[in-house]
């Protein structure tokens, strides 16, 4: 067990490296899209970055991390095939982000957990979801970690 906890370790202190690295990435992309809209390869540079995140995450159980990531990853996919990404959807993309950011300072390093509650991931979600026209936004089939409802349905 010890060998295991070590082992576990070693990975999440690799783990935290990359992601602060694809991080810095999807901030790079996010400049780009804030000087250029709807840049074909800034979009799709953030689409692969977020995609190789939530999968790093997935692979060492980070759930929260993981799920969060891949619900930005599909709004933005949708979004761009539907509609200009205008300042507040990427100001919103940016809180997403920063989010992010703030868990993977917070995740506890010998256990893996982020004993945070879920409800800023939805407003977050729920705020980017209205900001790209997708307030009735579906979560992926297996996804686990939080429910939305539209943004018109949150309490002022």
């Amino acid at each position: 067990m010890p060998n295991e906890r070590k082992e576990w370790t070693q990975r999440f202190s690799e783990f935290l490296v990359e992601a602060e690295t694809l991080l810095a990435k999807t901030e790079e992309c996010l400049s780009h899209l804030q000087l250029i809209s709807n840049d074909k390869d800034a979009i799709d540079c953030m689409l692969s970055t977020l995609l190789k995140l939530a999968s790093k995450a997935d692979a060492l159980a980070l759930e929260a991390v993981s799920e969060f990531t891949l619900h930005i990853h599909g709004l933005l996919n949708h979004a761009q095939n539907h509609m200009d990404l205008h300042d507040q959807a990427l100001g919103a993309l940016k809180d997403c982000l920063t989010l992010i950011a703030w868990q993977l300072e917070l995740i506890d390093q010998k256990t893996g957990q982020l004993s945070l509650d879920d409800s800023e991931q939805t407003s977050l979600i729920e705020a980017f979801a209205f900001q790209v026209g997708q307030s009735q936004f579906q979560l992926p089939a297996n996804s686990k970690p939080f429910t939305l409802v539209s943004y018109s349905g949150r309490p002022a």
